[in-house]
């Protein structure tokens, strides 16, 4: 899993440790992620399938794209569509995707890049690999997210970022047999260089075989842990945890989370997506790719799609 790494974390900075009143949060559930098919047939795990809503706010939705090894001639992606009401954020562990949008935005999304995409009043814009790509074959793996706007931010103007891998954030652990990337938000005293409408946290974090972590977590703010890859347990009672689950946590000032001492021979280390955020408390009306708050701005985004107001294809389109 090529993301940002480095070969010593002991050079990194130390993630501030919890304080001696601190409360660890206690794990409220886990679930595991079915598996389907997105955009033009490639595979995905819907990470927050079977998780109360309630925990999820501001998020709405989440796939894990891959891990896929895929043969000449099979990678796909999404044909042009539409959005509106959300951000999508697109994070690249492996393999490389090529985003375009309709107010300009894009570029290539690879080994630890990431593609922060702000619908907000709405946008066209499609997703695919490079031709080299489809044509040799190979490993893809990645996440997309979609961060809900509250109703005062979803006629924003729309917006791209995007955050080189070089960019993120990298601490470790007291012990240095971790490596935590701050993709956005802020962990302790350390921040993240996504800009976002919405206040999160979004961290990637790697353990090694037997590492332990512990992470301080704003009080107002939701906390979810999705493992992407090997085995491991979550909170101090050491819930197991693995491949395609996602953990809730609540109630604490910080995460607990540890790696097994062996993992499968596929498998280096304990891989984590770690997210959290404000919630927003509104109603959702979700549907295809709008996430709206009535269903008559959903009706009313399906008219201004159908109508052009949304965007248009670029001429130079990929």
């Amino acid at each position: 899993m090529p993301a940002v790494t480095v070969d010593n974390p002991l050079e990194l900075p130390r993630v501030v440790v919890p304080l001696a009143g601190d409360r660890p949060r206690r794990v409220k559930s886990i679930t595991t992620a079915p598996r389907g098919l997105e955009g033009e047939g490639f595979p995905v795990r819907r990470a927050f399938a079977g998780v109360d809503l309630a925990d999820l706010d501001p998020f709405v939705h989440m796939d894990q794209m891959g891990e896929v090894d895929y043969g000449p001639g099979e990678p796909k992606g999404t044909p042009w569509h539409p959005h509106r009401g959300f951000e999508t954020v697109t994070y690249m562990m492996e393999g490389t995707f090529l985003h375009q949008d309709s107010i300009g935005g894009g570029g290539v999304i690879q080994n630890g890049a990431t593609q922060w995409m702000t619908a907000g009043a709405g946008i066209l814009h499609i997703e695919r690999p490079p031709d080299a790509l489809i044509d040799s074959g190979g490993l893809f793996h990645g996440v997309q997210l979609w961060v809900n706007l509250p109703a005062k931010l979803k006629m924003t103007n729309p917006r791209y970022q995007d955050i080189e891998a070089g960019a993120v954030t990298l601490l470790t652990n007291e012990a240095g047999d971790a490596i935590i990337r701050v993709i956005a938000g802020s962990l302790g005293d350390a921040g993240g260089p996504g800009s976002t409408h919405t206040p999160i946290s979004i961290v990637h974090a790697s353990l090694m075989p037997g590492a332990q972590l512990a992470l301080p977590w704003p009080a107002g703010y939701n906390a979810l842990t999705y493992v992407l890859a090997g085995q491991g347990s979550v909170g101090l009672e050491r819930h197991a945890i693995g491949e395609g689950q996602m953990a809730v946590h609540v109630d604490g000032d910080y995460l607990t989370l540890a790696a097994n001492e062996t993992q499968d021979s596929r498998t280096q280390a304990f891989e984590v997506l770690i997210l959290g955020g404000e919630p927003i408390r509104e109603p959702v009306a979700a549907y295809g790719p709008f996430v709206m708050n009535t269903r008559a701005e959903l009706q009313q985004a399906f008219e201004d799609f159908q109508a052009g107001r949304l965007g248009q294809i670029p001429a130079d389109h990929i």
